[in-house]
């Protein structure tokens, strides 16, 4: 039973719940607006220009209420986890979602929690409890099944580029925790800094250019909308959460953020999915919500790194 002492208050508790409803629907939301931003600009310049200018007004805003500037070895660390996070991460689904529908990307980059579990036994030596097993098998099992739906299985190089992207972030996420980085959002701010910067050089690097002449709204609008909600909104309320509530309410985010984005792009964007992909859909959701489930309800502490969508 949970000591009454402390529970925070009824008013802290509201906030929360506002908090992770946000990393819920925003970061839910966020792969149908990459691919709405898709239709008019290339995807590395496109995620650079997201991240670099949400990192500066998160550095700026910290700045103002009296945060010290991070020293040039945190600087190093947030550097090296943001070209993992956003480069390699983050990059990767902008990457392949020019091919694959957002709700399969989503799906995809739903196994997060079974990759940072096999990370976190290979290189600090905590593996994996007996219940968590069963819950990273279900969902290695349901990704496989999802290389013979439709799209991705059209799309090798899209497919390729999601389990690279998804390894990236998990091993990115677990290394973090041996690196010196600036402390709480500053570490977020550094990190969408370095990697926005990685994602531009990138873009540059591969031949691509921004639009010439007129471009529609709806994809600058999408822009827009994943800097200003995606990264600075919904990490804030990320962050927030960390302070507040345990690691494993937090983590919760990728057992619903597949199932936002799957309604969203049926929804919205007229994407279909066959019955082999939601029968890897089913248990892709299953195993993840094992997992989760077990640390949720304390069985297990589970450690979440504070890094941007």
């Amino acid at each position: 039973m949970t000591n009454p002492s402390t529970r925070p208050p009824l008013r802290g508790r509201g906030t929360a719940i506002l908090a992770l409803l946000c990393v819920y629907f925003i970061w839910g939301s966020t792969y149908l607006a990459i691919r709405v931003a898709l239709r008019a600009y290339p995807p590395f310049l496109m995620a650079g220009i997201r991240h670099v200018p949400a990192g500066l007004v998160l550095l700026a805003w910290l700045k103002l209420r009296g945060a010290p500037w991070p020293r040039p070895v945190e600087w190093l660390g947030a550097a090296a986890i943001g070209c993992l996070l956003l480069v390699g991460g983050n990059g990767g689904v902008v990457y392949a979602e020019q091919w694959v529908s957002s709700s399969l990307a989503a799906l995809v980059v739903a196994t997060m929690p079974l990759w940072m579990a096999i990370f976190e036994g290979l290189m600090n030596g905590r593996w994996p409890a007996r219940l968590e097993w069963l819950g990273l098998v279900l969902g290695l099992a349901g990704v496989a099944m999802l290389q013979f739906e439709g799209n991705l299985r059209a799309s090798p190089v899209g497919a390729a580029a999601l389990i690279f992207a998804t390894l990236s972030w998990a091993f990115g996420s677990v290394w973090s925790r041996r690196l010196r980085l600036p402390p709480a959002a500053m570490s977020s701010a550094a990190q969408m800094i370095c990697g926005g910067a990685g994602l531009l050089l990138l873009g540059l690097a591969t031949g691509e250019r921004l639009p010439r002449g007129p471009v529609s709204w709806e994809p600058t609008m999408a822009i827009a909308y994943l800097s200003v909600f995606g990264s600075i909104v919904a990490f804030s309320a990320y962050v927030y959460l960390l302070r507040r509530v345990k690691p494993a309410i937090v983590g919760t985010y990728a057992f619903v953020n597949p199932v936002v984005a799957l309604a969203l792009g049926v929804g919205f964007a007229g994407e279909r999915i066959d019955p082999v992909g939601i029968a890897g859909t089913l248990v892709i959701l299953t195993g993840v919500g094992i997992i989760t489930l077990r640390r949720v309800l304390g069985m297990r502490e589970a450690v979440v790194t504070p890094s941007p969508e």
